[in-house]
């Protein structure tokens, strides 16, 4: 799978995922979007998705942006 490929497919996956905790209350939306991804996925798609919003985080829904603040940041690769 090509570099963008991989970051189109890490954008749909975390938009899904906010989409699921926006009719969570607002103050616990982000915190639930944080522990899944902290929870499911794996050091390198949280690297790639710190990338992605390090750029702009162009497609990004702003519940995952938000979110960003609470993810557990991977060391560098």
């Amino acid at each position: 799978m090509s570099s963008e490929n991989f970051n189109a497919k890490l954008i749909y996956m975390a938009n899904q995922i906010a989409t699921f905790f926006q009719s969570q209350p607002e103050d616990e939306a982000a915190a639930g979007v944080a522990t899944h991804i902290n929870k499911y996925w794996e050091p390198r798609m949280r690297r790639k998705l710190f990338e992605h919003i390090e750029q702009g985080g162009e497609g990004l829904k702003p519940l995952v942006l938000e979110a960003a603040s609470k993810i557990r940041r991977p060391e560098a690769a």
